[in-house]
């Protein structure tokens, strides 16, 4: 499925080939800008691996590359109260403009995964203390 492109430019001084890791580090860093984003989703070995210190720009994004063509599928996590189809849209239009700029591939399309909803900090508090509260009153 990732494999790299054969011959995207063909010169007198060689070819040059992009790497499909190349293409998820555009993609996650175009998805992670756009408004409404919290953040890009691995899924569990990505976490894991975050966590062990390993900072991954392409995390939640994975790319299917051709001779001339590009395929993309970002995993996010949208920030609550973003209207998800105008995020999910402008993410596809942002992912799309920046491959075709920086490579010259063609992308031919831009899967987005809505995989969370995160909610504020201040509404994800005080539910945390009552469930803490409610598990130590269990207990007794």
């Amino acid at each position: 499925m990732e494999e790299f492109s054969p011959d995207l430019d063909r010169t007198e001084l060689g070819k040059v080939q992009i790497a499909p890791e190349v293409l998820e580090v555009i993609a996650g860093m175009a998805a992670s800008e756009v408004e409404g984003v919290a953040q890009m989703s691995g899924g569990f070995v990505g976490e894991i691996a975050e966590r062990l210190g390993r900072k991954n720009i392409a995390r939640g994004v994975r790319v299917e590359v051709g001779s001339r063509e590009a395929a993309v599928d970002v995993s996010i996590i949208v920030k609550y109260g973003h209207r998800i189809p105008d995020v999910a849209r402008n993410i596809q239009d942002s992912v799309r403009n920046a491959i075709e700029s920086m490579t010259g591939l063609s992308v031919v399309e831009v899967n987005v995964h809505i995989v969370d909803v995160e909610l504020k900090a201040e509404e994800k508090a005080p539910a945390a203390a009552t469930a803490v509260v409610e598990d130590y009153q269990r207990v007794r």
